[in-house]
């Protein structure tokens, strides 16, 4: 098994990031990255070639620590998130920040520091991104502001970086525990049916990143099929 290529999935521990790590398990070894790492090692237990790699996103030392002991790296799945909403009248400089240091700022900081393991294997780096990325709605200013923002540094890497591959996918809403909250605070009946399934969304990580090599997935766009 040592011989199959890694795969670093961030925001393990629950939603499309849990979905993308059991959906890689079967031709991947992984590193299952994220804050919890009960939940981490939780997940590891179920899968064949699975280490927990806990990690907070903003803290660039530890990250540097961390990174370092990584040499060559296949696949880099960024799937952790927050999603902090509002208005431009009351969202907060907090609201922007959080959806900033981790949606975006942590993101590149990942990349950057492990540019040269992603170089060694020519890998290929997908990031989830969101509808938001690609359509600002009323009320969801700080949130889709970071998703454009991620957007942009995702294009710039594929032109930066010609060896390796840049998938920026970007589902609709999903069936998670953000999107429990969000719908809580919109003040509407959950109904998981009308949403896309994280393993539906995994399945699009799987398929960008076993492509044949002669092609390069740019963008995958997913809406869920229920959503009115």
């Amino acid at each position: 098994m040592a011989d199959l290529p890694l795969a670093l999935v961030t925001g393990a521990t629950r939603g499309i990031g849990a979905a993308a790590a059991r959906a890689l398990a079967p031709t991947h070894r992984l590193l299952l990255g994220g804050r919890d790492a009960d939940a981490l090692g939780e997940l590891a237990g179920t899968l064949p070639e699975a280490k927990p790699w806990p990690i907070d996103l903003t803290d660039t030392e530890t990250l540097e620590t961390a990174t370092a002991e990584i040499g060559a790296l296949d696949v880099l799945v960024h799937s952790a998130g927050v999603a902090r909403l509002g208005t431009v009248e009351t969202a907060t400089d907090a609201d922007w920040r959080a959806n900033f240091e981790v949606n975006v700022l942590g993101v590149v900081t990942l990349t950057r520091l492990l540019l040269p393991a992603l170089r060694a294997s020519k890998g290929h780096v997908v990031v989830i991104n969101s509808g938001a990325g690609q359509n600002a709605r009323p009320g969801w200013g700080p949130y889709a502001a970071s998703k454009f923002a991620v957007r942009a540094f995702a294009d710039s890497l594929r032109e930066e970086e010609s060896a390796l591959r840049v998938t920026s996918i970007y589902p609709g809403r999903t069936d998670t525990e953000m999107q429990q909250a969000i719908v809580a605070d919109e003040g509407r009946a959950y109904e998981p049916e009308r949403f896309l399934r994280p393993e539906s969304v995994a399945a699009a990580v799987l398929a960008a990143v076993s492509a044949t090599g002669d092609a390069h997935p740019t963008e995958v766009t997913l809406r869920p099929r229920g959503l009115v």
